[in-house]
């Protein structure tokens, strides 16, 4: 940043030469242009593309999102007038973080004239690097004043540059003084990137500090439907649902086997069935464990409690009833891999909120019945010799 006593003195121009100062508004107002210039050569200021597809309407919300989502929406809607700021969403490779932070872009740019800048730490860095070698320091802090929305990816990799570390710690208190919105996005909880300074740290954790877990099932299932619809394929649930089960850490696994998946469909002309779906994510079919199917659990609790099947696949009320449907229902999330939906399907059309409700009871039924926890055990051996 400016030295001291002089960061209210512009640098002297040079006789003939163009004047300094920031760039015209639409510059700023047009970042999707990506490049932000002064009006002379030597410095010029970056910024990168904003993805059109990254909407909030495309971001597919789950359990493992939904706050980083909520809180991304507000500030999205009422830039610069919600608490939030600076915003700082962290988690690992292919959560999302780069499609939340560019959905605010893309929402803030649509419904408002603000100024938006999405750079990475890399982009800043060179800036400011740049700036400071050719000492148009005081251009730099000018154009960064007029942003009225700045995004920044991946700023983990300010890790260890204790020089861009103070340009952004002064380009910072610059904004947030002025009420202008913050975003940040890094791989990781801020309090774990080594290498930043303390007071850059309390910046990074002073406003909302959200995380991305991994998609649980529903979660992935979802994000591959809404693929297989944009490649305009139709996909049978089960296979989506296969797939999903296998491709458990982040989006971009599970974008990355749907497109493996249309590849050997495409490219053998064949069918998208369980054995193409097994040679694409690189299975054979000996490779998986065997395990109960939801009908071997169903049978098998059903045996145990002395009631017909078609008792449990109904409505009725009855405890005894009840209580058979539950533990299914529960064996079923716990042994199979299956997702709520499905088994709910199994037991006679039951939405995921019942299923969920059947595992709950269970669950307190285990925690506070020492008799049913020992029923349990003896359901589960019955259902493992019943399948094996």
């Amino acid at each position: 940043m400016p030295p001291p006593g002089h960061a209210g003195t512009p640098p002297r121009a040079a006789k003939g030469a163009p004047p300094s100062g920031p760039p015209a508004p639409d510059a700023a107002r047009h970042a999707r242009a990506n490049i932000f210039e002064s009006e002379s050569p030597v410095f010029i200021a970056s910024g990168l593309p904003l993805n059109a597809s990254y909407t909030f309407d495309r971001f597919i919300e789950g359990d493992c999102n939904q706050f980083a989502r909520s809180a991304a929406l507000a500030i999205a809607q009422q830039p610069r007038h919600t608490a939030f700021n600076p915003l700082l969403i962290y988690g690992g490779v292919g959560l999302g973080k780069t499609h939340l932070v560019q959905a605010i872009g893309n929402h803030v740019r649509q419904h408002s004239d603000y100024k938006v800048l999405y750079t990475s730490s890399d982009h800043f860095t060179s800036d400011y690097m740049q700036s400071l070698r050719t000492n148009r320091n005081n251009e730099f802090v000018a154009f960064y004043s007029d942003i009225d929305l700045l995004i920044i990816d991946d700023v983990q990799f300010f890790s260890n540059q204790p020089k861009t570390q103070e340009g952004l710690f002064h380009t910072f208190n610059l904004l947030h003084q002025s009420g202008k919105q913050i975003v940040f996005s890094t791989d990781r909880a801020p309090q774990e990137i080594p290498g930043v300074a303390e007071r850059l740290l309390s910046r990074f954790q002073g406003g909302l500090v959200a995380d991305l877990q991994q998609p649980e099932l529903e979660t992935r299932i979802a994000i591959l439907n809404r693929k297989a619809n944009d490649q305009g394929i139709d996909i049978p649930y089960e296979f989506i649902e296969f797939i999903a089960r296998r491709i458990k850490k982040n989006v971009r696994e599970l974008e990355s086997a749907l497109i493996r998946l249309l590849a050997h469909a495409t490219l053998h002309r064949r069918e998208i069935d369980m054995p193409l779906i097994r040679e694409a994510l690189g299975e054979r079919p000996d490779e998986e464990q065997a395990k109960p199917t939801v009908e071997n659990i169903r049978r098998a609790v059903c045996a145990y409690f002395g009631i017909a099947e078609d008792l449990v696949l109904g409505r009725g009320r009855n405890r005894e009833i009840v209580q058979a449907r539950h533990v299914g229902m529960y064996f079923s999330k716990k042994l199979t891999g299956h997702s709520l939906a499905t088994i709910g399907r199994y037991f006679g059309g039951k939405d995921h909120s019942t299923v969920i409700h059947a595992c709950r009871c269970v669950e307190n039924l285990i925690e506070t019945d020492p008799n049913f926890r020992e029923t349990l055990k003896r359901i589960h051996r019955e259902i493992e010799t019943g399948y094996r």
